[in-house]
């Protein structure tokens, strides 16, 4: 006689397809919230040396006016360490940001295509991207505060556990949020244009370049469309949100009083320019990157990879009787159609 446990396990198997939960539960949710979490937490820890750079670069443009002179002064006067200062508040911070802006952003994209049925749905991409960045900033703005203070003052604090309570201690909460306008400002225009390039760029690949349905595709078919989107969102975005990045490291490290300051003292044209393609170099490869690891983590659980096309797909093929039959799929992350016609 076989196991029970055994029995409901296979059963159970079977009901959901081999996924280790249905879509559009609090368990799909959950796995999406890890997948970003993870994602978002390794990579930013990956290029730490990089943001050290970016943020020096920012916070002390005349000092350091190049990448390489950059490197080489912060490797002359405070040695290899310095390229890893504020790597805690890069993982930490960013896994917190991460698991709210993939988790939430699934969450709301299924919420709002309920309500908005008939719109577009760039504007549901619009609105659910905002609406997760919201949250995922206010928990990542403590961080973000810690780390560009350490990166760019090397005497500040150590990490977290001694930059918290420098922190809250001199400044009070209003310290942690100091930058949080800017750094909304640049990262919901950076969500927004992220994931509607990304959802674009997928339906794109899949109609116009591989020309076969998803489910059609392997997974290292999959997973490569999910990295060639992943890069075009990832550079699209850095481009959208620079200027605020400029402000951002500039309030952060007190060299402004305001955002009004804070623009003046930068110079207009410098909020574009100023270490974009630093900026280019490390976003487009860490976006790239967590979408990788994101669809991994998905496809691994027995969920679909990122694929929330917003037209229609027509997938011509032959029968034995001479017909052609046009496959329509109607296909998108909260609603999946399928039929035939026959000519």
């Amino acid at each position: 006689m076989e196991n029970p446990k055994k029995i409901a396990s296979l059963n159970m198997s079977k009901l959901i397809g081999g996924k280790v939960c249905e879509e559009f539960t609090p368990g799909y949710y959950g796995v999406c919230a890890i997948g970003g979490m993870l994602s978002a937490g390794t990579t930013h820890l990956a290029i730490t040396p990089l943001d050290v750079l970016k943020v020096n670069m920012q916070v002390h443009p005349i000092k350091y006016s190049s990448i390489s002179t950059c490197f080489t002064t912060l490797l002359r006067e405070q040695g290899p360490s310095a390229f890893w200062r504020g790597w805690a508040g890069k993982f930490f911070g960013y896994g917190v940001q991460g698991a709210c802006r993939f988790g939430l952003y699934e969450y709301f994209k299924k919420v709002y295509s309920n309500v908005l049925v008939d719109q577009n749905k760039s504007l549901i991409f619009f609105a659910s991207s905002a609406s997760a960045e919201v949250i995922a900033n206010v928990a990542l703005c403590p961080f973000e505060a810690i780390k560009v203070r350490v990166q760019a003052q090397p005497h500040f604090a150590k990490g977290l556990s001694d930059g918290f309570p420098r922190i809250y201690a001199s400044e009070g909460l209003h310290g942690f949020y100091r930058g949080l306008i800017p750094l909304l400002g640049r990262n919901i225009p950076f969500s927004i244009v992220m994931f509607s390039t990304f959802e674009h760029t997928v339906n794109f690949l899949y109609k116009k370049l591989i020309q076969k349905r998803r489910e059609d595709c392997s997974r290292t078919q999959q997973l490569s469309v999910t990295c060639l989107a992943g890069y075009a969102a990832g550079s699209v975005g850095s481009i959208i949100s620079n200027p605020a990045d400029n402000i951002v490291a500039s309030l952060n490290n007190k060299k402004a009083s305001s955002l009004k300051q804070a623009v003046k003292k930068i110079g207009f044209l410098n909020l574009f320019t100023r270490s974009l393609p630093i900026r280019i170099m490390l976003v487009g490869p860490v976006v790239t990157l967590q979408w990788l690891f994101y669809d991994s983590i998905k496809i691994l659980s027995g969920l679909n990879s990122s694929v929330m096309g917003d037209t229609e797909e027509f997938w011509p093929e032959s029968s034995s009787d001479g017909r052609l039959h046009v496959f329509i799929s109607l296909q998108d992350n909260w609603k999946l159609g399928k039929f035939w016609v026959e000519f």
